[in-house]
């Protein structure tokens, strides 16, 4: 049975998915008197904010005195006139402009300009409305012969060369926007399950994972002999993960989350990884049960997609493209349809939960889907989750349990129980998540908590070394001591360490599966990948 405080969630994402079958919610007339008095004074409108007035059936000047800012996406010269897409980041669809010819001035692509005008219905189709400019202030000229971002299809591969450029075209602006709203969202539902926001450190002294794929930090000094361990006086690293810490202070408060960048020294070159890229992070104290971690994790990603289903962003990156021209159109991204079962899949409940184990044993019986064969104690390959995913999760996410204990991390649980264990098939209590057509995006497991198990899985692993003449550093005398970056770590179980576990959302692969972006180098404002890091 859950507790009271998941059933509650369970609920309000009930009536949120119910109330997702209707429109964006738009200013209404009533509310209009007061919008026109906190804009009486000048104070500008957003573009958003004006295409979202609900004016039907108006006649004559709706909104005098408009104040809009923004940047030139297109202008087109006519007779007598000006017409000027406008566009601010508040909205993936800009403001049509009527500027006098007079007033036309500076007027190129890339400027940023101030409009003052009057709001009013348009004849024109596609649009209920346009700006009738009074006055135009030039703010930032742009030349638009060498402004590198046109009003033409530009592919993603040409816009990631100037990353200080590439958030001013109309998609990236949505997906700025869309990570902020992301953002907003998970950290209501942390509140809501009483999880405490925190800030881990980036520089560390140890490799969390084992993997050896960090960054070493060095002062930039002249003097080589004094580059390695001159400054902390040993050699230390950024981050790949803030779980260690993340136990430290759950043994405080409980219950704690953060966002956090983290940086992996991995030359690889697809799509799915950065050298620098953002892992929600979240341990909870007190944890008896691995199906109590997935519940968090399952809850969290159904309430922020439900949350935000209703929302202008998530419409517009569910939206068909109306401008196949534009610099950033959405041809190298997932359809519509496939985007909105993405959401539709999150909002679901009861998503599918199977070992490892049963996985391996689907995967053979279907090996003539797969590239490479599935074998027992070996790591699943893309082809196996996106099968997985599909076959098992069916439009769901899918969770896969219970990993073999050699091809994880050391400071898993070991399984407890004759159903996922034997002489020779050790399993650890861990999860990965899948989702259809992307394969992983979260991971977590239950800690080891006592002293000598961990001290004999960090030995196992080579974290630590024995003391001679022994095979173990582990002991039922838990006084015993190591020396090396994680004896803090191991100081963790000494005194009062509870049951525990934890997960990890790779952020960015989470806003691209929600957006439909192919590639995460395409969610991150500046990537950074093995041979490149602009800017």
């Amino acid at each position: 049975m859950r507790p009271a405080g998941l059933a509650l969630s369970a609920r309000l994402c009930q009536r949120r998915v119910a109330a997702a079958v209707s429109g964006p919610s738009r200013i209404s007339r009533s509310a209009l008197s007061s919008r026109q008095i906190s804009t009486g004074n000048g104070s500008p409108w957003s573009v958003a904010k004006l295409l979202e007035l609900d004016l039907s059936g108006q006649t004559g000047p709706e909104v005098p005195k408009v104040v809009v800012n923004g940047f030139i996406r297109s202008v087109r010269a006519m007779k007598s006139r000006y017409f000027v897409a406008l566009g601010d980041g508040s909205s993936l669809a800009p403001l049509q402009a009527l500027i006098p010819k007079e007033q036309a001035e500076g007027l190129s692509i890339g400027a940023a300009i101030r409009l003052t005008g009057s709001w009013v219905p348009s004849p024109a189709a596609g649009q209920s409305h346009e700006l009738h400019v009074d006055n135009v202030q030039v703010l930032g000229p742009s030349d638009a012969k060498t402004f590198p971002i046109q009003k033409k299809y530009q592919t993603p591969e040409f816009l990631r060369t100037m990353p200080h450029l590439r958030p001013r075209t109309p998609f990236n602006s949505v997906m700025l926007r869309f990570r902020s709203e992301v953002i907003s969202s998970l950290t209501r539902f942390f509140a809501s399950r009483d999880f405490i926001q925190t800030q881990p450190p980036i520089l560390t002294s140890s490799d969390c994972e084992g993997a050896g794929e960090v960054f070493s930090v060095v002062p930039a000094t002249k003097k080589e002999s004094e580059l390695e361990h001159s400054f902390f006086r040993g050699p230390k690293y950024l981050t790949v993960s803030t779980q260690l810490h993340l136990e430290a202070l759950a043994q405080s408060v409980g219950r704690v989350w953060t966002l956090s960048p983290t940086f992996r020294a991995e030359r690889s070159d697809t799509s799915r990884h950065l050298s620098e890229f953002y892992m929600l992070e979240a341990e909870m104290g007190f944890v008896d049960q691995l199906g109590g971690v997935m519940d968090v994790l399952e809850d969290m990603l159904r309430f922020t997609a439900t949350d935000l289903y209703q929302s202008r962003v998530a419409q517009e990156l569910r939206a068909p493209a109306k401008d196949k021209s534009a610099s950033d159109a959405a041809g190298d991204r997932a359809s519509p349809e496939q985007v909105n079962e993405r959401w539709q899949g999150l909002m679901q409940a009861s998503w599918p939960r199977l070992t490892y184990t049963e996985a391996i044993e689907m995967l053979n019986a279907e090996h003539h889907q797969l590239e490479h064969k599935p074998v027992w104690g070996e790591g699943l390959q893309s082809d196996h989750e996106k099968l997985l995913a599909r076959i098992v999760g069916k439009g769901k996410p899918v969770f896969i349990t219970h990993y073999p204990r050699d091809i994880k991390a050391f400071y898993m649980l070991p399984t407890a129980g004759r159903e996922h264990v034997s002489a020779v098939r050790e399993t650890v209590d861990c999860f990965d998540l899948l989702v259809p057509e992307f394969c992983e995006i979260a991971g977590g497991s239950m800690r080891e908590h006592r002293l000598p198990q961990l001290l004999d899985a960090m030995t196992r692993n080579g974290i630590v070394t024995p003391t001679e003449g022994s095979t173990s550093v582990a002991s039922s005398d838990e006084s015993i001591t190591i020396a090396g970056p994680l004896d803090w770590y191991a100081d963790l179980r000494r005194w009062g360490c509870p049951p525990h576990g934890g997960f990890g959302l790779g952020f960015d692969r989470l806003l691209g599966y929600l957006s439909g972006v192919q590639t995460i180098r395409d969610t991150v404002t500046f990537p950074r990948w093995y041979g490149r890091c602009d800017c």
